[in-house]
Order: structure tokens, then C-alpha cells, then sequence
């Protein structure tokens, strides 16, 4: 399979000391963190939207807003993808032990939360995006995933595409077992490469690789328990200009990043 060569239009990060992509440039200048943030804003959403989303939409959706301005774009002929590892993980453990004490007490609201693709529906309908979604999940690997996907669209379809990653605190025993501390969101916008002066990666897949990449230093401490944050890798090198990264995309297969020269 050759490369896939996209640009990158558009980048959002969110997590509650790590609010924007301009916060990760500091940090790995080397400079302090932020105060902890409490909430995404998530201001695409309504204000009634947000008051009842659960802290998985509010992440997707914030990064997801972020990218979009950065790029200049509009969101109403944006194809989308949104990956996670896990979805909203304090539903799934909401509708486990109502269901094993007392079912006929499931909140409509709150299941319809629980679904993995409950983050892409919130952006299209609060953005008017008429685009084709889709949500993918592939556990640790599910930002390569993701990012495959959204590359291999951009590439096949000739359009700009929306990737969206995103993973929230664990909790209840889902939470004990996958030890996930922290919420963390990224989201890129990707467009077939032109050369035209933006960042340009070639993605090229790999057998046999590592299941968890490499973080910059600065970040392992903190972020090496949620399987969103295997985006690091390729913001790092976006923000640094180094040469190349290696992302899992599934459990064997791999996904080679390197930077394309841009004009």
C-alpha cells in the first residue's frame, strides 16, 4: 500500500491542565501547566445541550471546535470521524448497575449517551453537518485507527475530514480494570496534501508495531493511562518538525507518520 499524504488544517487538544493546542506548544517548551480547568466549554452545544451531556460529549466536542477554527473552515460539509477507546465509561458503569438492580429505572436520557457514536451525533446535529460520520473503536489503538480512516477518506474522496479523539475518566470496576485518570481530547482536520505551505504527514502502514508509542517526556507521568493520548507522538512532531512517529492502528498493524517538506 503506498502513503497516504495528508495536511493538517486544524488541530484541538483538550484535557483539564492541557486546554489547547497552544498550552501542549508550552509544555513541551518546558514551560508550567495550567491551572486545572473543571469543563470543557464545548460552546458549539447549546447551553441546555450542555448542561445534559455527559463529560464525553463536552471533550469531543470542545477539541473538535478547536480544530475547526484553527482551520477556517465550516462544519455543515465536513465528513467526520470519531474514535474512542472506551465511549463514556461513567454511562457504561450507570446502566451496568441499573440494569443488574433495577432495569425498568434506566434513564432514556442517559442510554442514549451510552451509544459509541453519541459524540458525532451531538457535532452534526449542533453544527447542521450534513457529512458523512462514523465512530470507531479499536482499544489502544484507537487513535491510529481513527486516523487512518479519516486519512484514507480524505485521500479517497478529495475532501477535508474531521478526526475527533477522546477518552474520559474511568469509572466503577470498568475503571478499576482500564485505569484510565485522566480525561484527554484531540482532534486534527485533514486534507488531501497540496504542498500549500501547512503541515504535511504521509501515513504508511507496519507490521509488528508497539503497542503503546513513545511520549515526549514531558508527558508520561500524566498521560500514559489514557489511549487517546497515543496522539502525542504525531502533536509533538507537528509542534517540533521532527522526522517520523510510529502509531498503532490495531492490534499487528501500524501506522508509519512522517512529515512531508512544504513550501
Amino acid at each position: 500500500m503506498s502513503a497516504l499524504r495528508v495536511q493538517v488544517e486544524g488541530v484541538g487538544v483538550w484535557s483539564p491542565s492541557l486546554t489547547d493546542f497552544e498550552a501542549l506548544r508550552r509544555l513541551l517548551a518546558g514551560e508550567a501547566l495550567s491551572e486545572p480547568a473543571t469543563r470543557p466549554n464545548a460552546a458549539a452545544l447549546s447551553l441546555n445541550e450542555r448542561r445534559r451531556a455527559p463529560e464525553s460529549v463536552l471533550v469531543a466536542i470542545e477539541v473538535a471546535s478547536q480544530a475547526l477554527a484553527m482551520s477556517g473552515r465550516v462544519a455543515d460539509n465536513l465528513a467526520c470521524v470519531f474514535a474512542s477507546a472506551y465511549g463514556d465509561q461513567a454511562t457504561t458503569d450507570y446502566m451496568c448497575r441499573v440494569l443488574a438492580r433495577a432495569p425498568t429505572e434506566l434513564s432514556p436520557t442517559r442510554f442514549h449517551n451510552s451509544v459509541h457514536n453519541a459524540s458525532a451525533g451531538y457535532w452534526t446535529i449542533a453544527t447542521d453537518c450534513r457529512a458523512p460520520s462514523s465512530a470507531v473503536c479499536a482499544g489502544h489503538a484507537s487513535f491510529g485507527a481513527g486516523l487512518l480512516e479519516a486519512a484514507a477518506q480524505a485521500c479517497a474522496d478529495h475532501r477535508a475530514v474531521l478526526l475527533v479523539c477522546s477518552d474520559t475518566v474511568g469509572v466503577g470496576p470498568l475503571g478499576e480494570l482500564i485505569q484510565c485518570r485522566l480525561a484527554f481530547g484531540c482532534a486534527l482536520i485533514l486534507s488531501p496534501y497540496t504542498n500549500a505551505g501547512m503541515p504535511g504527514i504521509a501515513l504508511t502502514p507496519v507490521v509488528d508495531a508497539p503497542r503503546h508509542a513513545s511520549l515526549p517526556a514531558v508527558c508520561t507521568t500524566w498521560m500514559r493511562d489514557n489511549p487517546s493520548a497515543a496522539c502525542l507522538p504525531l502533536l509533538a512532531m507537528l509542534v517540533r518538525g521532527d522526522d517520523e512517529c510510529v502509531l498503532a492502528a490495531s492490534e499487528r498493524l501500524g501506522l508509519r507518520v512522517h512529515m512531508e517538506t512544504t513550501a
